[in-house]
């Protein structure tokens, strides 16, 4: 019982875990877009009945988590591991969040890669035989980021054209080394990638390269194409950054012809006014929560790559002029009921 690597940076559990359980939370705004209706939670009220942004995405986790273990048939105390992060400061959306949940807890930092981050690696454990089932949970808040990262809200500051929508959501997942649903089948670890890109309102741009990093070695690793996936999703990168990526591989003359971003599917870009599309954690959780893993279920996909994306930055990094390192994660998720 094990893990097989292949080539430089994919593994492959021997035991293929599967996703036995999902949920996921979101916020007024996320609910007037494409997915309103496949939320199990929405609350109209952004602090979510909380006394601050920061808690809410602490109450986000606590009902997608719940929804996830509902659906797995499981109570909290059958968890053998909780993998979890956020984009706050030390990862407090999480942490707090975990208290109530008295599990066996790993925080994570990945920004908005983290669901790939968590997945892959609660999938790894559970391969290795390390329990019988884990979560994966992530979250963000468009408020709390924007505090943390850019402009106090009050500022009323313009936004730039490449910049995103940072995502009012929350997704968790629950694997089981047995059960019926998808499988993770391979997960390919990305390396963290900077091209120079210092604009922290151009995601996008600053992420893709390592989007296109990853995407490569898993082709090159499993000796896939693109073509052997349904669908290829990355994540948060946007209009932008979807448009480089797919670029970048135009130019290798390789088609990335079922590939899309979570950034474009979670809200309407035209009518919702979100600027290049959404971002943050709570966006590709979100989106596979509410979307992918039930279209899976349906039928619609058998094969689906999702490879979210994070920019790791902080606000010092960028107020003393550092540049955006990318980092990106891929999981493979297989089959169905």
């Amino acid at each position: 019982m094990g893990n097989t690597k292949l080539g430089s940076q994919s593994f492959c559990p021997d035991s293929p875990p599967v996703i036995v359980g999902y949920g996921c939370a979101a916020g007024g705004k996320e609910a007037e877009g494409p997915l309103g209706a496949r939320f199990d939670h929405i609350s109209q009220d952004d602090t979510f009945g909380e006394s601050s942004w920061e808690k809410a995405e602490s109450r986000m986790q606590d009902l997608a988590l719940k929804a996830a273990l509902g659906r797995a048939g499981l109570a909290s105390d059958g968890l053998d591991l909780l993998l979890a992060g956020d984009l706050l400061n030390q990862c407090i959306g999480s942490s707090f969040a975990a208290r109530t949940a008295a599990v066996p807890y790993l925080g994570l930092y990945g920004a908005c890669s983290t669901m790939g981050e968590s997945l892959a690696l609660a999938s790894l454990l559970l391969g290795a035989g390390y329990g019988r089932h884990a979560a994966a949970v992530t979250s963000s808040h468009f408020c709390s980021a924007e505090r943390q990262y850019r402009t106090p809200l009050e500022y009323g500051c313009q936004r730039t054209p490449t910049a995103q929508w940072t995502a009012t959501a929350s997704g968790a997942v629950v694997l089981g080394r047995e059960g019926h649903g998808p499988r993770v089948t391979c997960v390919t670890i990305g390396i963290v990638r900077d091209k120079g890109i210092q604009d922290a309102n151009n995601m996008g741009a600053a992420m893709a390269p390592a989007a296109y990093d990853t995407l490569r070695a898993h082709f090159a690793d499993t000796g896939r194409s693109p073509d052997y996936y349904d669908l290829i999703v990355t994540g948060d990168l946007g209009y932008l950054g979807h448009r480089i990526v797919t670029d970048f591989f135009a130019r290798d003359g390789v088609r990335m012809d079922h590939y899309d971003d979570c950034g474009l599917i979670l809200f309407d870009r035209e009518r919702q006014d979100v600027h290049c599309g959404a971002s943050g954690c709570g966006c590709s959780a979100s989106v596979l929560t509410a979307h992918l893993l039930p279209g899976m279920e349906k039928g619609l996909w058998r094969r689906i790559l999702f490879c979210p994306t994070g920019a790791l930055l902080s606000p010092t990094s960028t107020m003393q002029g550092e540049s955006i390192p990318g980092i990106c994660h891929a999981v493979a998720l297989e089959g169905g009921s």
